[in-house]
């Protein structure tokens, strides 16, 4: 790590100890230290950096628990900070026995339950074990200056933690039994508490159960991974709990309660409707109860929570000024989405800070700028003279043309009036980083170009003018001057769509190259909402590059070509189309750059990963384009995702022809070109299990088509060793070279 002083570019290389890498750093709340984790091959320890100095030292010797908290949270005096250790009396480590002494089982109900083929669940009871094992943990309190560690409670399974202002509570959700063999451990029970310093629970927060995705309940495209310990306070009603900036407690939102009634209920007035739905979301009023912002004070017993602020609907949001004082609120009236600020000694009269409808993109007013505050939790930015500031983004209409232009806005809480102290330029994509001060006097920006690498200035507002604090270099500078074109391409249907073309340095106008495309399909309902992903296109950014970009072989003689390809369909069904527009739209590519002059239609190579690998090997066998294909941690069977798949919700046996059709390993004897597989031997994502690009390769093994497959051990979904990422490239060239070339 490398801190630089933002006032004057001088760079101090923070000290780590020898043979550990650093992960979960965090400044102090007074911005003098920073705490990190040094995390070494058998332990984690907690480390602290003088900030001016770069000297760092190993606070206490007790290892942490980092499985489950990975970070580090400061009491707001900067001078604790919680953590979970390894306890000291662990459990003994589970071991299975050398032979197995029960069977495997499973056993099945009669309610109707949505999964999707996750690579990794527990599987024997010594697997519940294991996690019990790795997931329990000491919670503590770390003194800085000594080294001190104070024990909080017993141990338990602690999934998150965060530590009141004062040193005094603690937020503390904890995994809870039983564990499930059907779904993953973010989908396991999980409780949330208020800890005192003894350990013991004042207040609970939510309690959820075992989710095991009852069909009514899931959601369609499976992403309820850590949707049963993402909502805290849920099934209490309390939404947006956080800590106050001012120390002073919680914060939350909630609806009013429903006002006592004698009479009976009927009609459309039903008393479920009174007492409005509580949901994952929270409560949702289905009457006109308003929310309401609570300040909940220690000892947090029930009736320790005080009305701060009563709204006239729903609130979204609600951000706090340093002291409390004034609140910004964020809510959404008919289709517009307001903010406006309230001062607490006026709380009838409110402050109309930005508003604009939710489906505007070119007007939008940008977010409140937030820092952290004294205690270290974020806090409204407000200016000597009563002003707060929004930052956002400018999108032009024609985005080729006018590339995007990030912008800071000045905003008066009295009158609303709006002055804008920053604008990037329109040659140059210079966003902000951060204030220097709580008069935006000054700011640090990153400024790039399509030939400037990204690098940190410190801005004037006054004079305009900015100093570089940072040297990063461009490390692949022939990369860089690549010439890139973004082209429309129009398909049979008259689909319109783009393709982005990357050239060698030297390519003149009229030279046909070799080609490799690099692709990802996605699904549309209509033109417009494939229209709407373009709008944030950047013209003015750097062209960074990745250890395993395809642009790379541009320094082979090749061109790297990125086409979109929509697919199109009614909500739900655009799958229904997928064989046809994945062919229709490759071809209508080809047939443009052809035109062009880029490529050589007769010596073309497809590659994807994931998705695009599936996409790959379905180009192989459905179209006649292709002389070699690239296809990294690929599903090509869809009957073992029979649950769904990317964003199709419909499962196997509401459409066994669609499926059939999307799986090319059933038509494994039309590939024509020769396909070259990479697979992680320990991939975990839901959908592309190894065995898929395994039963591929010996079935084309099988029909004399030529491929070849590569496992690399100790790897996941997308490979980062630098052994494999080597391998990898050794092994794509050779292809290229043999196949195509």
């Amino acid at each position: 790590m490398r801190v630089i002083d933002a006032r004057t570019g001088k760079a101090t290389t923070i000290e780590v100890p020898p043979g550990a890498r650093v992960s979960g750093a965090r400044w102090s709340p007074d911005g003098s230290t920073i705490a990190f984790m040094a995390d070494f091959d058998d332990r984690t320890l907690l480390c602290l950096a003088d900030a001016r100095t770069g000297k760092s030292r190993i606070v206490a010797k007790d290892p942490l628990l980092a499985t489950e908290v990975t970070g580090l949270d400061w009491t707001g005096d900067s001078k604790s900070i919680a953590i979970v250790l390894v306890p000291d009396k662990r459990m003994p480590y589970p071991t299975a026995p050398a032979i197995a002494t029960e069977p495997r089982v499973r056993v099945a109900d009669s309610a109707k339950h949505r999964f999707r083929t996750y690579p990794s669940v527990l599987e024997t009871p010594t697997d519940m074990k294991l996690l019990e094992y790795y997931a329990t943990g000491q919670l503590a309190l770390v003194d800085v200056a000594s080294g001190k560690v104070s024990e909080i409670g017993a141990p338990a399974m602690i999934d998150s933690v965060s530590v009141s202002p004062d040193g005094k509570f603690f937020r503390v959700r904890t995994i809870q039994k039983p564990f499930s063999y059907l779904v993953p451990a973010s989908d396991f029970g999980s409780k949330e508490e208020i800890w005192d310093a003894s350990g013991k629970a004042v207040a609970e927060l939510s309690n959820r159960s075992l989710n095991l995705a009852v069909a009514q309940a899931a959601s369609p495209a499976g992403g309820r991974g850590g949707g049963a310990r993402g909502q805290a306070g849920a099934e209490s009603g309390k939404r947006n709990i956080a800590w106050r900036p001012d120390g002073q407690g919680l914060s939350f939102i909630e609806v009013e309660p429903t006002a006592p009634r004698n009479e009976p209920v009927d009609g459309s007035g039903t008393e479920q409707g009174r007492r409005g739905v509580a949901g994952r979301g929270g409560a949702i009023p289905q009457d006109n109860r308003k929310d309401r912002v609570m300040q909940w004070l220690p000892p947090f017993g029930k009736n320790d929570a005080k009305v701060v602020w009563t709204a006239e609907g729903r609130i979204g949001n609600v951000l706090y000024s340093q002291d409390c004082k004034t609140l910004f609120i964020s809510d959404t009236k008919g289709s517009d989405n307001r903010t406006y600020a309230v001062s607490l000694s006026e709380p009838s009269k409110s402050h109309m800070l930005a508003g604009a409808r939710s489906d505007e993109f070119y007007s939008a007013p940008g977010e409140v700028l937030m820092h952290p505050g004294t205690n270290g939790q974020p806090v409204v930015t407000v200016s000597s003279d009563g002003c707060v500031f929004f930052s956002g983004t400018d999108y032009n209409r024609l985005p080729r043309e006018k590339a995007p232009t990030p912008f800071l806005d000045k905003v008066s809480i009295s009158s609303g009036d709006r002055q804008r102290i920053f604008q990037s330029s329109d040659s140059v994509y210079e966003s902000i980083g951060a204030m220097m001060d709580d008069d935006a006097k000054q700011l640090v920006i990153t400024r790039q170009s399509p030939t400037q690498v990204p690098n940190a200035y410190l801005y004037s507002t006054a004079s305009k003018s900015a100093t570089q604090l940072t040297q990063n270099k461009d490390v692949t500078p022939e990369l860089t001057a690549c010439q890139r074109f973004a082209l429309d391409v129009v398909r049979a249907d008259g689909f319109k769509f783009q393709v982005r073309v990357t050239l060698p340095a030297n390519w003149k106008k009229g030279q046909k190259l070799p080609a490799i495309f690099w692709f990802y399909p996605s699904e549309f309902t209509d033109q417009a909402a494939y229209d709407r992903t373009l709008r944030t296109y950047n013209k003015n950014a750097f062209p960074a590059v990745s250890g395993q970009s395809m642009v790379l072989f541009t320094q082979l003689g090749y061109a790297e070509v990125e086409p979109d390809v929509p697919i199109v369909g009614p909500e739900g069904q655009m799958n229904d189309n997928y064989v046809a527009d994945l062919r229709n739209s490759l071809y209508a590519v080809i047939d443009k750059l052809d035109d062009e002059g880029m490529i050589d239609r007769n010596r073309l190579a497809i590659s994807g990963h994931s998705y695009g690998a599936f996409s790959t090997a379905n180009a192989l066998v459905h179209t006649p384009f292709f002389k070699a294909g690239i296809a990294g941690s690929g599903d090509y069977n869809r009957s073992l995702t029979p649950f769904g798949f990317q964003n199709e919700e419909r499962q196997f046996w509401d459409d066994r022809e669609l499926y059939e059709d999307m799986s090319p390993f059933n038509y494994a004897n039309q590939m024509t070109g020769a396909l070259l597989m990479t697979h992680g031997m320990e991939d975990q994502n839901i959908g592309t299990n190894p065995i898929n690009s395994e039963r591929l390769f010996q079935a084309l093994d099988e029909l004399g088509k030529p491929c070849a497959l590569f496992m690399y051990p100790y790897e996941d979904h997308g490979q980062i060793a630098r052994e494999t990422v080597l391998d990898k490239w050794a092994r794509w060239i050779a292809w290229l070279e043999k196949y195509l070339k």
